[in-house]
């Protein structure tokens, strides 16, 4: 119970909330775990709450006809997802899958809205949430619509050392292959584009480790 509510007072989803409010939160909060590999629900899926990751990380993908996959989406602690169909009464979007051994805390629809309808703080930060969600989204069609593949891994590249707060050196969180899939193209080509960007002196690679040798000139390739 402790860490569920820590998890939860942590978040930028109930951040600000008194701790009455985090209690009322935390008591409709279920603790859920799957394995690496496991599904938690499938596109389709009645949308009957969302999750947030207490620990571990799970990817939000969209499958072709033709069996290729795009993620849209690499959640990590404290993070929620599925949160949007709740509110509009559709199912699931996209897939939701454990990419490692995950627990996550499930908050049921019907009980949650009730609490948003009676909290206008809460109400307040799921917009923010939602915002924050949609510009990223805008972000990520900009990129896979309008860049060439190298354009979309430096902005990556970039967007993770502001988010790890280095501008000498990001840890990626997902496999190469993983992230192949995140920039919209195939493990072949991002090698040869991290070959290339190490020739040209802008990053080093030394498995999930990413040294930039050369922040600014990866500025300008994005």
């Amino acid at each position: 119970m402790t860490d569920k509510k820590q998890l939860i007072a942590d978040s930028i989803l109930f951040s600000g909330l008194a701790e009455e409010e985090l209690d009322k939160v935390a008591a409709i909060a279920v603790v859920k775990s799957f394995g690496r590999g496991e599904a938690i629900f499938f596109e389709g899926d009645e949308a009957d709450g969302f999750y947030m990751v207490l620990d571990g990380r799970v990817k939000i993908f969209k499958m072709s006809l033709d069996g290729k996959e795009q993620i849209l989406h690499i959640f990590g602690p404290g993070e929620p997802f599925g949160e949007v169909p709740v509110f509009h009464g559709q199912p699931f979007p996209a897939n939701a899958l454990a990419l490692v051994k995950c627990r996550l805390l499930f908050f049921p629809r019907r009980e949650f809205v009730a609490l948003v309808t009676g909290n206008p703080s809460l109400a307040l930060n799921m917009l923010a949430m939602l915002s924050l969600r949609l510009r990223r989204f805008a972000n990520q069609i900009e990129s896979l619509s309008l860049k060439e593949v190298p354009g979309r891994l430096s902005s990556y590249l970039v967007f993770l050392a502001e988010e790890q707060g280095s501008r000498t050196r990001v840890n990626l969180d997902i496999p190469k292959g993983q992230l192949a899939s995140l920039l919209g193209t195939i493990p072949e080509t991002l090698s040869r584009i991290f070959a290339r960007m190490t020739e040209e002196g802008l990053i080093r690679v030394e498995g999930r480790t990413i040294y930039i040798d050369d922040f600014e000139g990866l500025q300008a390739r994005e």
